[in-house]
């Protein structure tokens, strides 16, 4: 197995957690957390570094997972995951073994597929997305680099979303429409046309 080290430690490190040890794949090397977070441990992994132990520790685990979501703009992300970068670490795809991911469709690197999501035929889904638990891409659809698109969300066929969008739980997309960069949609929506009414 190979080891990886995760960086956050959250809510949405829970879900990581389990995430990454369903797919039997990997070890999970310990966790970077905040300075209050040290020696804590969240689903018996140990937060064991800050930030300023990844510089040190990239020479040592060469694979490196963040589990941050975010509420509102991705810039947070984009910003950590481009750090993680110049540091040499590889961010992996992890896709549950309990999602659908067809053999048409294309996942760039670092994304994350959560449990009972599905991802049909001729999607393209951009690099460092998280598909979250229960979230349904149909056909031909485009999601931009960064995104996150959260639980239960239904995302029509040839849908595409610009980068570094945040789609909240259980909002239903409507076929075929083009949402811009950085788009943010709450919980719960009905998106039948865009700009959203």
């Amino acid at each position: 197995m190979k080891k990886v080290v995760l960086v956050g430690a959250g809510g949405h490190s829970k879900s990581m957690i389990d995430l990454i040890l369903s797919t039997e794949m990997w070890e999970i090397a310990g966790i970077v957390g905040l300075e209050s977070e040290l020696g804590q441990s969240i689903l018996d992994i140990k937060v064991k570094w800050t930030d300023k132990d990844l510089q040190r520790i990239s020479k040592e685990y060469k694979y490196i997972v963040l589990a941050i979501g975010e509420i509102g703009s991705a810039r947070m992300r984009v910003k950590k995951i481009n750090d993680l970068k110049l540091l040499g670490y590889k961010l992996p795809t992890i896709i549950s073994p309990n999602s659908y991911v067809s053999k048409y469709s294309r996942i760039e690197e670092g994304c994350t597929i959560g449990h009972f999501a599905i991802v049909n035929a001729n999607c393209n889904i951009g690099k460092h997305c998280i598909i979250n638990t229960q979230s349904l891409i149909e056909h031909d659809t485009h999601i931009g680099d960064f995104s996150h698109i959260s639980t239960s969300v239904t995302v029509n066929g040839g849908v595409k979303i610009g980068r570094e969008s945040f789609i909240g739980s259980k909002v239903m997309i409507r076929e075929g429409l083009s949402l811009p960069r950085g788009t943010i949609i709450s919980a719960g929506k009905r998106v039948m046309g865009w700009p959203l009414k």
